[in-house]
């Protein structure tokens, strides 16, 4: 499932990126009860990517913001609920790692769904309902 993380630059230090991530992997595992899952937890992959300080925009105008993008099958954080908590934490954890060097109403959060994609892992595809069954087998 990959999570970007996109910040101007001085926003995170590098360590804090490690961590932002590290964070955002144990919140959506703890979401779905799937914390210590041998095959969902690998398999939470993404990046941090920092652009040029002055390269963000918010309402037309230069800005430095967050945004954090998660793409999952239909099944990820398929309610309000489950989805209010992910923005809401999600930007708790960028907010904290900033100190102080962004505005939390500068952080934003969304989640793609596939209908039904395919997830390319280890040479094998998936379709939704493989990648459950598959994680449903690594329970923990």
């Amino acid at each position: 499932m990959p999570i970007q993380v996109i910040v101007p630059e001085g926003i995170l230090t590098t360590d804090a990126e490690a961590e932002v991530f590290g964070k955002l992997t144990d919140l959506l595992l703890r979401l779905h009860g799937l914390t210590g899952n041998a095959f969902m937890t690998p398999n939470i992959i993404g990046d941090v990517a920092v652009v040029p300080k002055g390269r963000t925009f918010s309402g037309g105008r230069r800005a430095d913001i967050a945004v954090v993008e998660l793409k999952v099958p239909s099944f990820v954080l398929p309610t309000q609920e489950l989805k209010n908590a992910w923005v809401s934490e999600v930007t708790t954890i960028i907010e904290q790692a900033a100190q102080g060097r962004i505005r939390r109403e500068h952080i934003f959060a969304n989640v793609v769904h596939a209908i039904d994609g395919t997830w390319g892992i280890g040479g094998t595809a998936y379709d939704n309902g493989a990648l459950g069954a598959a994680i449903s087998a690594k329970a923990a």
